[in-house]
Parts: C-alpha cells; sequence; structure tokens
C-alpha cells in the first residue's frame, strides 16, 4: 500500500487560526501541539495565485502559496510538505517558514550529495518536524513521534478531521 500526503503542518492554534479564511480547508491533530491541513482541490483553487509552480520544486504547492506560507508563520513556524511512497520506494519534499520568510529548505532528496543523504537518514519531512519543535520518541522518527503513519492518504486525514 502507498503513502501520499501533501498538507500544511504547524502549531494547531496557528493553524486553525490561518485556517477559519479558507475554503476546502480541514485541520486534523497531530501529536505534540502540532495539526495539519491536506491539501486539497478546493483549498487549492482557494490560495493559488494563478502563477505556475514556484521554485521550490513541490509537485503539488500552489502558485503563489508560499507568500501565504510566509504571512502566517509570523504567528509561528509553518511547515509545508509532501511524501510519496510505494513498495518502499519514494520520495519526499518539506520547507518551513518562520518569522515571516522561508526558514528552512526547500528539502528534498537530491538537495545533498548521495554520500551526506545515505550517512544521514533523516528525511525532509522529518527535518521540517524537527524545526516545528518535534521530540522524537525512543525507537521512532519524528515523522512517527508526531503521528503521521496513522493515514496513508489526504482523504483518510480529511476523513479523520470530520
Amino acid at each position: 500500500m502507498g503513502y501520499d500526503v501533501q498538507a500544511v503542518i504547524a502549531g494547531d492554534e496557528v493553524l486553525r487560526i490561518a485556517s477559519r479564511e479558507l475554503p476546502g480547508s480541514a485541520v486534523v491533530r497531530l501529536g505534540q501541539g502540532l495539526s495539519m491541513m491536506p491539501m486539497t482541490d478546493e483549498l487549492f483553487d482557494a490560495v493559488t495565485d494563478g502563477s505556475g509552480a514556484g521554485d521550490l520544486g513541490f509537485w503539488r504547492l500552489p502558485g503563489g502559496f508560499e507568500a501565504l506560507l510566509a504571512r502566517w508563520s509570523a504567528a509561528g513556524p509553518i511547515a509545508y510538505v509532501e511524501a510519496e511512497h510505494f513498495g518502499g520506494v519514494g520520495k519526499q519534499r518539506a520547507a518551513v517558514w518562520a518569522d515571516g520568510s522561508l526558514a528552512l529548505g526547500p528539502l528534498g532528496p537530491l538537495d545533498e550529495p548521495a554520500k551526506q543523504r545515505l550517512s544521514r537518514a533523516v528525511s525532509p519531512v522529518s527535518r521540517a518536524l524537527r524545526r516545528l519543535g518535534t521530540q522524537r520518541d525512543v525507537g521512532k522518527d519524528e515523522f512517527e513521534s508526531v503521528g503521521l503513519n496513522r493515514h496513508r492518504t489526504n482523504e483518510d486525514w480529511i476523513a479523520d478531521a470530520c
């Protein structure tokens, strides 16, 4: 079974306040005081400025959305993450905004030389979660520690928000 998620992750209060102005948004609690807002088609349409994909290399980040994420980050750090895995093979991309600007990333599988990627097995999403203050539980990475492994698709996350 695969894993396919595109979402905004931030402190619960930061994300709940930000999502109030957006049609098609659903906020789901994660662990450690974080929540996520899965990217839906309706949300994508609400936040895009109509421009093409930005320079950050994400495959589902709406054009112009990074400016809104930067604005929201004045209230607390906020991440945009994408993860797609199937049969043990996949890719992730993540970025974090804080204090009104891009603070980390974008992080992805091609951002470091292969030797560094292999020696430091910390995924882009886990690195972004660290920047948001996530602490690793014993025997787990940040991804599992906040419960991002609880569901495998945006649709499943949205069903959990209802």
